[in-house]
């Protein structure tokens, strides 16, 4: 896969374009368009990722139906080739589009932690908690928390996301909300979490998006992803450090390396930093789903 899709452009009405996902105004429906397109630190990198948009799209929609039983979503079907064709489309929107309920989204990032990773494990070390919840001592790096925890944050467009107590998310999005979202989220990650394990991927961390669909309040935008998601091999897993993650964390540890300020623009990425990119998504692709990757047949 050479062709790298940064931008989409559809004889429909655009309802957003976003750092990664073009989406299209059905009416009561929308379409959602995974492009090349990867940031980091909330800047979207000049250079894409091959494939990237195939992997996204596919395993949100994988998940979005195996999970569609624990947890309501608004996925509704994949872009494939009649679809496509019914809905004009170009070929290389096959496998990268899926057409979804229409939803009022929540202006909250439910994230669920399983693993004392990231800024989790930075507050730990300073402090001996994550958001507010005392943990043991003696905890290392990566290790396996007791429970998952439910860490919820803001989800801003224009500035970093901030942290949340459970309090303040339910100041913003009602009491009930607040709840229904939390019990979802432990839910979700739960099931995914014992599905992923016998496949070989620890699920570390996550993060869910929800809105309303008419009364119903269900997950939406994408699910369980290498962008949404931190994935490691449950073969490499050795807690007491970092670990190699599939997910793109590849991408950020070179923009590290580089010194870059974290403030556009961002320095274009080397091939071998993008090849290896793209090759960890589509593994994790593999192992979960079980299945090859649908490409559209002139790619």
């Amino acid at each position: 896969m050479k062709e790298v899709l940064l931008e989409s452009h559809l004889n429909l009405p655009l309802y957003r374009r976003g750092k990664v996902r073009d989406t299209y105004d059905l009416g009561d429906r929308l379409l959602m368009v995974t492009t090349d397109r990867i940031s980091a630190y909330d800047v979207v990198l000049p250079t894409g990722i091959p494939g990237r948009g195939l992997v996204l799209t596919q395993l949100s929609a994988f998940w979005f139906q195996l999970t569609g039983d624990v947890v309501p979503n608004h996925f509704l079907y994949l872009v494939e080739g009649p679809e496509a064709e019914a809905l004009g489309l170009p070929r290389e929107m096959v496998g990268r589009a899926m057409v979804v309920r229409k939803a009022r989204r929540l202006d909250v990032e439910c994230i669920v932690r399983g693993y004392l990773t990231g800024s989790a494990w930075q507050e730990y070390r300073e402090r001996g908690t994550v958001w507010g919840h005392k943990l043991p001592e003696g905890l290392v790096e990566s290790q396996e928390l007791p429970e998952p925890l439910f860490t919820p944050t803001t989800k801003a467009e224009t500035d970093h996301d901030r942290p949340l107590t459970f309090r303040e998310m339910a100041n913003m999005v009602g009491e009930e909300a607040a709840h229904i979202m939390r019990v979802r989220s432990l839910a979700l990650y739960g099931y995914a979490r014992q599905y992923a394990r016998e496949r070989g991927i620890i699920i570390a961390d996550t993060k869910f998006e929800f809105g309303w669909v008419d009364d119903e309040l269900v997950v939406i935008d994408e699910l369980l992803t290498p962008d949404s998601s931190r994935f490691w091999l449950v073969e490499d897993y050795r807690p007491g450090g970092p670990q190699h993650s599939y997910d793109k964390q590849l991408v950020r540890d070179y923009l590290d390396s580089m010194g870059w300020d974290r403030r556009p623009p961002a320095p274009p990425l080397p091939p071998e930093v993008v090849a290896e990119t793209a090759q960890r998504y589509l593994e994790v692709f593999q192992r979960l789903t079980g299945q090859e990757l649908l490409i559209p047949a002139s790619e």
